[in-house]
């Protein structure tokens, strides 16, 4: 592929200490690929891993000249990856898909068919087959798509994760969005931009384990409810309103029954009534901190990932390692930092200089300091 020219596809996969998957993923998407005829770049987005995942991307990248390796200098999730990913690829067509394989690659082409042949902007890839997913997360993610689709007015696919082919506009009309915490499956249905959908089996992860335990789940939950959907808030406000309605009702019947002279008994009821008040309070302060800290977030402007390497823009290696360099220049977010240097690339202290007096007059004081 030449790199001056920009690609008709990218392949956009984001990782995470993939090493054991990374050798059947190539041998699986180089074949795909290539028979679609089309010219590709696969970027791949290296998360922070701590494997030895760097080592084989730089070997892949090495052997296959179409893989583009993108660095993040820190973990930064796996959606702010995938959002680095879409700013780095320049494919007429973006696809996005793990590295896992539990998202067949042989999929691609016939996504890249159909948004041709309909003119589609956007293509999901949907599961008609989970089976290999436990019925924990098979309920789960179908109750909360629909809560999602309900609470925010969305047409999210139930069964679609980040497996998706989106067009040049698509791209960067995401890529123009100020957000920060990105959930790209509820954002680019929101987008509204024509889309269809290819079916397929899920199958088992190929190799390694899971990124994305219990807890990540419930984050990007929250990210997701609180991202796309005002309701919280609402939810908030119509237990404030409720609460004060029962307190003002309670407050009536207390005054009612001190004045026929009865005493006002039940300490069970009253305890009740306190807990659920206090619960509902605590729960919609929780809802405004969200929301609130969001808002704080935004306003602070911090990138979500810092891009360490790319290997469309590093130069040519001369020195004794094959380790991945920053480029000569700033990194893409944050200020310019230290560049490192191969031990035949260090640069060696330049001499103090010589100044050549344009003037005769100057040239006897010239050399008696020098001759000092």
């Amino acid at each position: 592929m030449n790199p001056d020219t920009d690609p008709e596809l990218s392949v956009v996969i984001p990782m995470y200490n993939e090493e054991e998957v990374l050798p059947l993923l190539v041998d699986r998407l180089r074949p795909t690929l290539e028979a679609t005829g089309a010219t590709y770049e696969v970027v791949a987005v290296d998360d922070g891993s701590t494997d030895l995942t760097p080592a084989l991307l730089q070997r892949m990248h090495r052997d296959w000249d179409a893989v583009r390796v993108v660095r993040l200098r820190a973990n930064a999730g796996h959606q702010a990856a995938i959002s680095a990913g879409l700013v780095s690829a320049r494919g007429d067509y973006v696809v996005t898909i793990d590295a896992d394989l539990q998202d067949p690659p042989e999929v691609i082409g016939e996504m890249l068919s159909l948004a041709r042949t309909d003119g589609l902007d956007v293509v999901y890839g949907v599961r008609n087959d989970r089976s290999t997913d436990t019925v924990f997360k098979r309920v789960t993610a179908r109750a909360f798509y629909s809560l999602i689709r309900r609470m925010s007015g969305t047409s999210a696919q139930s069964d679609a994760g980040d497996f998706r082919l989106m067009s040049r506009a698509t791209v960067d009309a995401i890529n123009e969005l100020p957000e920060h915490n990105r959930v790209l499956r509820f954002i680019v249905p929101a987008l509204g931009f024509p889309s269809g959908t290819v079916e397929y089996r899920r199958e088992e992860r190929a190799a390694g384990v899971s990124k994305y335990p219990l807890l990540k789940m419930l984050k990007l939950s929250v990210d997701s409810l609180t991202g796309f959907s005002m309701a919280p808030l609402r939810l908030a406000t119509l237990l404030g309103i409720g609460g004060g309605v029962l307190a003002v009702l309670l407050g009536i019947f207390a005054v009612v029954e001190s004045v026929m002279g009865k005493v006002v008994a039940g300490w069970t009821s009253t305890v009740v009534i306190v807990a659920a008040v206090g619960a509902a309070q605590l729960l919609c302060l929780g809802l405004l901190g969200e929301y609130i800290g969001r808002m704080y977030t935004q306003m602070q402007g911090r990138p979500t990932y810092f891009i360490a390497y790319d290997s469309l823009a590093a130069p040519a290696r001369r020195g004794p390692t094959d380790t991945p360099l920053p480029p000569r220049g700033a990194p893409t977010a944050g200020r310019r930092g230290p560049v490192a240097r191969t031990p035949d690339e260090r640069e060696v202290p330049p001499a103090d200089p010589v100044l050549e007096p344009a003037d005769p007059v100057l040239e006897p004081a010239v050399r008696d300091a020098a001759g000092r």
